[in-house]
């Protein structure tokens, strides 16, 4: 009876981790994508833009993306690489961009793997 509880909970593990980066753009595409001018976008608050951020990261919170964008900018097809703590708000950002015609905007995910993937470019 044990191993079915334990079973079912890496079960569970292993779907939360496939979901959570579902619609995240592959490592090997951003890595390409930065290599090639991509723009990377934090949509995190102000204050935590403060405590820490990406080289030549651009901070446009989520509340206000819609914004910023369409004056940062102008080229709607410019690679644009949104990252956030977690990888939600960066999702949403994505939807929001995509519904204003920026046809290559990607969720590259949470900071750490925006981190990691950068680091690597």
């Amino acid at each position: 009876m044990d191993w079915i509880i334990i079973a079912v909970a890496v079960l569970l593990v292993i779907a939360y981790m496939f979901l959570r980066r579902k619609g995240q753009i592959s490592e090997d595409a951003a890595i390409t994508h930065l290599k090639e001018g991509a723009v990377v976008i934090d949509v995190r608050s102000p204050a935590e833009f403060s405590t820490g951020h990406l080289k030549d990261a651009i901070n446009m919170p989520l509340p206000q993306i819609e914004r910023l964008i369409v004056n940062r900018v102008k080229d709607r097809e410019k690679v644009l690489l949104l990252h956030c703590q977690s990888g939600m708000r960066s999702g949403v950002a994505k939807r929001k961009l995509d519904a204003l015609g920026y046809t290559r905007a990607y969720n590259l995910g949470s900071y750490a793997r925006a981190l990691h993937i950068v680091n690597r470019a």
